[in-house]
């Protein structure tokens, strides 16, 4: 069997914790070489002493022998005193430890050491709280920060969803849900699996159990796009609804309205239907370990699909009907198709009109017919008759 290894490691944020005492742990999303997703948390100092003893194990490629040789990156010593500022300023420095550390020779980013020290603890599962404590706060890296590593703008506040039906887990790496049950969303992903946490638990849930407390509308949703955005099937599904598709790997699609629930309303020709997100690539990029991690992934289930679901809201989300989807779609087909000529209809008025008001300015005005003398002579006044006679 496969030694583990880490394939990538992500920081997620910070958390303050007040049991023992007031103090600040990293969250790490730690993924796997057997394509699991493990959240785990250490404090700098813990990371700060893991870097001193790879330094000692590795003292080459430390620098500690030649300077030139450092490939191992600098992490700055912890402050005598850590407190909320400086634990946010540090994740830049540690996105790109974590980075450096993960595409390390083989030989360090694969050793013992390193297993071990982002191997899930019992404490990161269940950590040591008291009840008579509030509950810690934590502070999420912004998404944009994560790609511009000098720029992190400040915490976020997680958002909280409840569970609108029970939820029993399938894999060790989703958590079980009851209705009512009120959870912190980490991290929202495209294909409908939403990390979160309650109390102590952290897994992946279906988007699909999940409401936002604030309304029955999803503010994040985007809105259709009937112009549709081409992408391609990497994996094939059989429908098992009549408002989805059933599509093969490497037919080519057009991606009408992304919703949330990983369950993308999709155009295939002039058909439209739902279809797992999870199971589609933008055209033109190609991922080849993305068809290899799919294989022992399931699509999430949809909300229509959800036995008992009650919602908190006294109205449902804003749906949208596939006969609208079908109809706006349509008529934008139709247009695109119409477009040509209704262009070069307009184009001929256009010239037409024009010919025929250049030909009124060349021609010339008619010249009336002179009257005749009888006619004259009835019509004019008498002064007039008096002296034509």
């Amino acid at each position: 069997m496969e030694d583990a290894f880490i394939r990538h490691i992500e920081l997620l944020g910070y958390e303050k914790r007040f049991f023992p005492s007031q103090h600040y742990v990293y969250m790490f999303l730690v993924k796997w070489n057997d394509l699991s997703e493990k959240l785990v948390y250490r404090r700098f100092t813990e990371i700060y002493e893991f870097h001193k003893a790879l330094k000692e194990m590795f003292p080459i490629e430390s620098g500690d022998i030649n300077v030139e040789n450092r490939i191992i990156p600098h992490l700055p010593a912890p402050k005598w005193f850590d407190g909320q500022r400086s634990t946010q300023n540090r994740q830049g420095t540690l996105t790109e430890y974590c980075y450096t550390l993960v595409n390390l020779p083989h030989k360090i980013s694969r050793c013992q050491h390193v297993v071990n020290f982002f191997k899930v603890r019992p404490d990161d599962m269940s950590p040591v709280t008291d009840s008579q404590i509030r509950k810690p706060e934590v502070f999420l890296l912004p998404k944009d920060s994560k790609k511009n590593l000098t720029d992190i703008t400040g915490p976020i506040v997680l958002q909280t969803y409840r569970a609108i039906a029970d939820y029993e887990k399938s894999s060790t790496s989703e958590m079980a849900l009851k209705a009512g049950d009120m959870v912190d969303v980490v991290e929202k992903s495209e294909s409908g699996w939403w990390f979160c946490q309650l109390k102590n638990k952290r897994g992946w849930v279906p988007a699909a159990y999940l409401e936002p407390m604030d309304g029955p509308d999803e503010s994040e949703e985007q809105e259709p796009n009937y112009a549709g955005e081409l992408y391609t099937v990497q994996k094939s599904y059989t429908a098992a609804e009549e408002d989805e598709l059933t599509l093969k790997e490497g037919d080519t699609i057009e991606v009408i309205h992304k919703l949330l629930d990983g369950w993308w309303v999709i155009r295939k020709d002039e058909i439209t239907g739902y279809y797992p997100s999870m199971y589609l690539q933008k055209a033109g990029k190609d991922n080849n370990s993305m068809k290899t991690e799919m294989r022992n992934w399931s699509a999430p289930p949809r909300r229509s699909t959800i036995r008992n679901a009650k919602s908190i809201h006294k109205q449902g989300r804003k749906q949208i009907s596939q006969e609208t989807y079908r109809r706006n779609s349509k008529k934008y087909i139709q247009s695109r198709r119409n477009m040509k000529g209704n262009l070069q209809n307009k184009a001929n008025v256009i010239t037409e009109t024009n010919e025929q008001e250049e030909n009124k300015a060349k021609a010339q005005p008619a010249i009336p017919p002179r009257p005749s003398k009888d006619l004259i002579m009835n019509r004019c006044t008498e002064s007039t008759r008096r002296k034509i006679l």
